[in-house]
């Protein structure tokens, strides 16, 4: 939004066939809230009974359908693959134009599979607020959630308004007019430098990297790799929001492979490669597979060492066979990269758990997995071994070693110091 706009546009999605009472409500709630809005019709079913300023009909031609063709096909799913998929042309268009400031989309299972869609297309930073009946649900893959999209269950609302509904609706007029009014969109600065971590004790490399990078010029971005983070990590280091990553917290790719709720998805170590970034790797807490607290070790992990971390999470030690699995999957993964890549390989382990001593220590397990990262790492990645632990100091000066490197060579640009207007 910019500064001589006043009233933020909502772009407010929804099927005005089934939902016009609510939606018309959410137009009078995003008014009272400050805020103007622009609504585009997903229904394929009937006639809305207001006038969209987006129909159903545009929706579908954006899309590269018609819609008496998908009304005429009896297949609902299909047709709401196809509204999607023109929802998702006209928002992006519509805010790149500066048309519209934020996204309030709602719906059941239906009208959620789209809105995701047309969250996922937005830029972060651009409010963007689900109202769904499924909110919160397994139903929704990881890999289907924007990194800064805002969801909320849409308690009540299944058909026709109440006050439970009412309640939501309000809540989510405010939430997204309110975002729009004092959200700041990230601006180009100091170049960005993305990061993964697992909190602060599991790995605590950043503690040493953030003052560091910061002495340099450099803006630390981390991100928790707790499922959620390293999606939006990947999806940003796809769209070229930074100049370099040091991806050293490797385990959602580990719980990924092992079938853990813990995921990101499929894609993890894959982004920054695919964009051509230069990628600082390293394996950090990969040993171990995380599981929700609340529902206990898994049964396939029985027997295996645990480390509960707290109430919401906690994790099992990897077998030899799922290590041996992992090192060979880093290896196909970085060997696919299109740009710079070194792999950090610490001896001594590679998650503050495994110090000799602590719940997950496993000499012999740590022994199998370097063995075998040594063998999977392609001739095309760098990889450099440390007689240290991936917590200790020496790691950390061994990145900022690297990393420096590659701003004397050009690939990474330089600094901007502290002080200095961008």
């Amino acid at each position: 939004m910019s500064a001589a706009t006043s009233r933020p546009v909502i772009l407010l999605v929804g099927t005005a066939d089934t939902k016009a009472d609510e939606m018309l409500y959410l137009r009078e709630r995003i008014s009272a809230a400050g805020g103007d809005s622009l609504v585009m019709d997903v229904g394929v079913l009937a006639p809305a009974r207001f006038t969209p300023e987006l129909p159903n009909s545009v929706v579908a031609e954006a899309g590269g359908s018609h819609l008496a063709a998908l009304r005429e096909g009896g297949d609902e799913n299909l047709a709401m693959q196809a509204m999607a998929r023109g929802a998702v042309v006209l928002a992006t268009r519509l805010q790149a134009e500066g048309r519209v400031h934020g996204l309030l989309a709602l719906g059941g299972t239906l009208g959620t599979d789209l809105a995701l869609d047309v969250a996922s297309a937005l830029p972060l930073g651009v409010p963007k607020l689900v109202l769904s009946t499924v909110a919160h649900s397994h139903l929704i893959a990881p890999e289907r959630v924007a990194p800064d999209l805002i969801t909320m269950l849409w308690a009540g609302g299944l058909y026709g308004l109440n006050s439970l509904c009412r309640a939501a609706l309000s809540q989510a007029a405010g939430a997204v007019v309110g975002a729009c009014l004092v959200s700041e969109r990230p601006q180009p600065g100091r170049p960005r430098v993305g990061m993964t971590s697992l909190g602060s004790s599991c790995l605590s490399y950043m503690k040493l990297l953030k003052p560091a990078l910061d002495a340099r010029g450099y803006e630390l971005a981390v991100f928790h790799t707790t499922g959620m983070g390293g999606r939006a990590f990947e999806a940003l280091a796809e769209a070229g929001a930074f100049c370099a990553v040091m991806d050293f917290s490797l385990q959602e790719l580990a719980n990924h492979l092992a079938g853990s709720c813990v995921t990101s998805g499929p894609g993890r170590l894959t982004g920054a490669g695919r964009a051509g970034v230069p990628q600082l790797v390293a394996p950090g807490a990969c040993d171990m597979v995380d599981y929700a607290g609340w529902a206990g070790c898994p049964p396939a992990f029985a027997g295996q060492p645990t480390h509960e971390h707290n109430r919401l999470i906690g994790s099992t030690s990897a077998d030899i066979a799922l290590r041996q699995r992992i090192a060979v999957e880093i290896g196909t993964r970085l060997a696919a990269a299109s740009g710079p890549v070194v792999l950090l390989q610490p001896l001594h382990g590679i998650e503050a758990w495994d110090r000799p001593g602590e719940a997950l220590h496993d000499a012999a397990g740590l022994a199998a997995f370097n063995t075998a990262l040594r063998a999977a790492v392609p001739a095309s990645v760098q990889r450099v071994e440390l007689d240290a632990h991936i917590n200790d100091a020496a790691f950390a000066d061994a990145a900022l070693a690297l990393f420096d490197a590659w701003v004397a060579q050009g690939l990474v640009p330089v600094g901007v110091p502290p002080g200095v207007r961008p």
